[in-house]
């Protein structure tokens, strides 16, 4: 069974950045679509960016693009999401997400067959 597990949140100022990692385990998701999502107090479960599985294609909400990164390291197993210029309003839990099958949908949590856990960012203004 897959699992995939987030870390690197943490408490940062506005302007700073964050690198987060989602390290999979259980299976090889060399093939698999990986995307992060974010929640915030309140607020339903929002998409933040995509990466397919050879890495090409990438995707990005407008809230984050040209400041957030996403890339993938599929010897490692591992997806990440550099952060940068980061707004109190990026505030929230962010989530890995892993599709089992490769799939169209890529922008919808639906779309997602294994979740993390969650890690908090927190951005001080």
């Amino acid at each position: 069974q897959v699992q995939v597990v987030e870390s690197g949140g943490g408490l940062v100022q506005a302007g700073g950045s964050l690198r987060l990692s989602c390290a999979a385990s259980g299976r090889t998701l060399r093939n698999a679509a990986m995307g992060w999502f974010r929640q915030a107090p309140g607020k339903t479960r929002e998409f933040v960016s995509a990466i397919r599985w050879n890495g090409d294609m990438t995707y990005y909400a407008d809230s984050v693009k040209g400041r957030f990164t996403i890339s993938r390291d599929n010897a490692e197993n591992t997806v990440y999401l550099q952060m940068s210029s980061l707004k109190p309003e990026d505030t929230a839990v962010y989530y890995c997400a892993a599709q089992a099958v490769d799939r169209i949908a890529i922008r919808t949590a639906g779309a997602y067959d294994v979740w993390g856990q969650g890690t908090q960012v927190t951005v001080s203004s």
